[in-house]
């Protein structure tokens, strides 16, 4: 028994189906997420190791390299990858695609815990986090206040506001950006101490010893228990300057006599600025499950509550917002389904002029792209761009189906067969060939099934959506549309209109055929559509002739065509979109004070300003390094030093501007007024984002090598071998390889005959020119918020700005000598400033921009520079990475794809054949 008699044998049956299927449709709509892409299934975890004050080069030593042949230990592990700057460890673990991360989580913790057996005496365990390229930023959360210091600002977000991210699903809470953290600083004054005899370690020392957590107790008097409590803590910030540091009978030194007590923040080493001002923020992060849209949303009616937390002059705001990009997504799959629907009805109406016909070629639309969501929610798959597209290009297709089922109908009712009849007729008749193309056209989309990697995820939704409704469509034409025409057609209409093909008889084609001649004998009393079909006929004949060279020259020439446009088409991941906002990296020279680097983004932000005629919407830009307290936080915003900014920049909604041109006016206007600057526009969407994986350039070309001498004099050359490439733009080496540094070389044996060793000098080193939260950690409890913040000894920054203050760092306790000149030697040299890692190799990345051309193009480019650069030196390689390497997978991936469809098609269209 076929679907079509069995759905005219029980029309109610199928009417209460296809309800049954649009209710738990409707449900899934409100419950499947809304996301920008599919999940990717890139399983990654990162370990993040911070140690305040270590040289890059001694990250990669005591951290990196330790960590890494650990990890080599766990199940599934792809590469292994690191990042080393000053006082940080980032290692990034690429998993393969079936691997158990639940168990491979469990490894790399259970290796960290082994690994840290070897760290040096202070180090905390590293934090391991599970990550997803999809876990990006999709908005951020501006605090701002007219009166509050970013000290206050920055502790109200983090302690008020940051902890509310839990009441919102799939929502992870970094720290805020923009300020340290808040903590007790005891800014000592070296000549003062020189005057008292003393060292900084001295001053760290008696902080140390009289502020101390201690456990209380319980004494018991009588009938009542009593807690025991010791004042061991200071109660108030000012408390501290109490403290005494020498005794000597009357001659008492006290805290206050040498230093200046702040309820302050940790050495500054970041800025985030909001439109130009010194701003406090926090970037919205979703987990790599959650939908963007529920996340944003949810957010967004927070705010109020959020805003209630917090003092009346500190305003926050949600900005940069993300989510705008899906739910523009879901508008225009919602307009095209409609116009689509709207066409198509106005098509049959025009052809059939039957309303009733239309109506019923309409509704089977919402009726497939329902279902298809349906089957999207029960595959785990999400609203996405991916599946809008399918969604979207399905509804060109699915139409046909209902389309040709009604026309049918129309033509065997013209036959004069009963309604009923006819519609039985019209469907059984084509019940096999429409199946047969359902099949060729899920056969197009199989081969996403055996994809890897990001193609397969990428194109597997997209073919999931389509499959979805296509077989939605094929099952209500061959059920619903039978139905509702025999419900809704009037029979009796057509029943006496002759068809023009299936009902003549002789006589009729006898007069048909009389018509053609004359027509042809006097043309030009023929309609203009009437010329067209006798060139047409003419043509069709002359081909029927010669049909052996027609198909000859048919095939030839599509595969020329097929050819050509493959080699001229530019080939890209995805559309460039001209989303009004742009993000743009700043890299002064290495080394470049926080200060300076800040002075510059002024700069920058006056010329982007002024190049777009003050249309700015909305600017956000983070100077400096990372605190070393927030180490999770370079996944999010990565700097190697004080000496880079990152910039991003919302113009205004109604200012249409074409944004690689605009960038092309910015490098052109920043360069001419700042000269040493190099400029770098990285991803800013989450579909740029997302695709790059990562790579802040579409071009990124990693030499690795042993030798970083080595490795950065090849790189130099592939910098200018790349730089002749006319359309790519900001070439540059990505790691900054000229940090200036001092050496400091202690004579130990000097150093023995005083009766000192290098651990004490270290330790007044560091409390000059670092902290002492780095040498001796100490806490102080803030009864009022419970919360503990650090107390820490040193040097300000202000005082300690020539060579001549760290040679006069005194070493013995109540003695102005020896001083760190008496035992060492100072020389003025540069060193990298990061070290990068992948495998046993280092390596350092030449980035590019490409500009005016495809990304297929300028990966061809880049590769013959590589190769007219010659083999490299030998323990040298080169690698292709960023968008290129992506490019390079997809593309072979679909066009293995292509050729496993086309190998299906063949043999599903051949059963149409007749068996001779």
């Amino acid at each position: 028994m076929s679907f079509v008699s069995s759905a005219l044998k029980k029309p109610i049956a199928v009417v209460v189906i296809t309800g049954g299927l649009l209710l738990f449709s409707l449900l899934s709509i409100f419950s499947i997420p809304i996301d920008i892409f599919p999940k990717l299934n890139l399983p990654t975890i990162y370990v993040i190791e911070p140690y305040g004050g270590m040289s890059p080069q001694q990250m990669e030593g005591f951290f990196a390299t330790r960590l890494q042949d650990q990890f080599l230990y766990v199940n599934g592990v792809k590469t292994i990858s690191t990042k080393n700057i000053q006082g940080l460890t980032l290692l990034k673990l690429t998993f393969y695609e079936n691997t158990d991360m639940a168990e491979a989580s469990a490894q790399v913790a259970l290796q960290v815990n082994r690994a840290m057996k070897f760290f040096p005496p202070g180090a905390l365990p590293p934090q391991v986090m599970r990550f997803d390229a999809s876990s990006l930023p999709v908005g951020e959360l501006v605090f701002s206040s007219p009166k509050k210091s970013l000290k206050e600002i920055y502790d109200l977000a983090a302690t008020r506001i940051r902890p509310m991210f839990a009441s919102v699903p799939g929502l992870s809470a970094p720290p805020p950006f923009g300020a340290n953290s808040r903590s007790v600083v005891v800014n000592v004054d070296p000549q003062k101490l020189r005057s008292f005899n003393l060292s900084a370690d001295e001053v760290v020392e008696a902080i140390a010893k009289n502020n101390v957590m201690t456990p209380s107790g319980n004494i018991r008097i009588n009938n009542t228990m009593f807690v025991t409590t010791i004042n061991s803590l200071e109660k108030q910030v000012a408390d501290f300057g109490d403290i005494p540091i020498v005794t000597n009978g009357s001659n008492n030194v006290f805290v206050r006599d040498v230093a200046r007590v702040a309820d302050a923040t940790d050495v500054t080493v970041d800025y985030a600025l909001v439109n130009g001002k010194r701003s406090v923020y926090i970037p919205v992060v979703k987990t790599a499950d959650a939908s963007t849209w529920d996340v944003v949303k949810t957010l967004k009616s927070k705010i109020p509550e959020m805003q209630s937390l917090l003092p009346d002059d500190v305003s926050v705001s949600y900005e940069f917002d993300q989510s705008v990009f899906v739910i523009n997504a879901v508008k225009s799959l919602i307009t095209e389904g409609v116009l689509g629907a709207l066409l198509t009805g106005l098509m049959v109406l025009l052809f059939l002029r039957d309303l009733r016909s239309c109506l019923v070629v309409v509704v089977t639309i919402p009726v497939a792209v329902l279902c298809a969501v349906m089957g999207l929610k029960l595959a785990g798959q999400t609203i996405n761009i991916m599946t809008l597209s399918g969604l979207a290009l399905a509804i060109g297709i699915l139409v046909d189906q209902a389309t040709v089922t009604i026309e049918n109908i129309h033509q065997h009712l013209e036959m004069g067969k009963s309604k009923r009849r006819a519609i039985y007729d019209a469907c059984e008749e084509i019940a096999f060939p429409l199946l047969l193309i359902l099949l060729c056209i899920l056969a197009v989309f199989a081969p996403s099934f055996i994809m890897t990697g990001v193609p397969r995820a990428m194109f597997l939704p997209l073919s999931l959506s389509i499959g979805f409704a296509m077989v939605a469509s094929y099952f209500a034409a061959q059920t619903l549309v039978p139905v509702i025409a025999n419900w809704w057609l009037k029979a009796d209409k057509y029943q006496h209109h002759a068809h023009a093909v299936q009902a003549l008889d002789a006589e009729e084609v006898k007069e048909v055929n009389n018509h053609l001649r004359e027509t042809e004998k006097h043309p030009e009393k023929a309609t203009g559509f009437e010329r067209f079909k006798l060139g047409f006929m003419r043509v069709l004949e002359g081909g029927m002739n010669k049909s052996r060279l027609v198909v000859t020259v048919y095939i030839i020439g599509s595969l020329l065509l097929a050819g050509g446009c493959y080699v001229w088409i530019g080939k890209d991941l995805m559309p460039h979109i001209n989303a009004g906002q742009f993000q743009l990296r700043l890299r002064m020279p290495d080394g470049t004070r926080l200060e300076r680097t800040e002075t510059a983004l002024h700069d920058v932000l006056a010329i982007v300003d002024s190049t777009v005629n003050g249309h700015v919407a909305i600017s956000s830009a983070y100077v400096g390094l990372i605190p070393s307290s927030y180490g999770t936080s370079n996944l999010y915003i990565f700097n190697s030093g004080t000496h880079e900014a990152v910039l991003q920049v919302n113009l205004e909604e109604n200012y249409k501007v074409d944004i690689e041109t605009l960038k092309d006016q910015l490098r052109e206007n920043i360069t001419a007024k700042i000269p040493e600057i190099r400029l770098s526009f990285e991803p800013i969407d989450l579909t740029e984002k997302i695709m790059s994986q990562g790579a802040a350039t579409p071009i990124e070309v990693r030499v690795a090598g042993k030798d970083m001498q080595q490795i950065s004099g090849y790189a130099q050359q592939l910098v200018q071998r790349l730089g002749n490439i006319p359309f790519l733009r900001d070439v540059q080496i990505a790691q900054p390889l000229h940090f200036p540094v001092i050496s400091i070389h202690i004579d130990r044996l000097k150093l023995a005959q005083m009766g000192l060793n290098i651990y004490q000098v270290a330790r007044s080193v560091t409390a000059s020119t670092s902290s002492s939260r780095f040498t001796e950690k100490n806490q102080w409890l803030d009864e009022k918020v419970a919360y503990t913040y650090q107390v820490q000894v040193q040097v300000p920054e202000y005082n300690m700005t020539a060579l001549n203050d760290l040679k006069e760092i005194p070493l013995v306790k109540g003695q102005p000598r020896p001083v760190l000149a008496d035992v060492a030697t100072f020389t003025q040299t540069e060193m990298p400033g990061e070290y990068d890692r992948s495998g046993p190799r280092r390596f350092v990345t030449v980035s590019a921009n490409v500009t005016g051309k495809d990304l297929g193009a300028a990966t061809a480019a880049v590769q013959q520079a590589i190769r007219e650069a010659g083999a490299p030196p030998k323990g040298l390689i080169t690698e292709l990475k960023g968008a290129s390497s992506l490019l390079v997978e997809t593309l072979n991936s679909l066009q293995n794809g292509l050729m496993i469809a086309v190998v299906v098609i063949f043999p599903a269209a051949g059963s149409q054949l007749p068996v001779v």
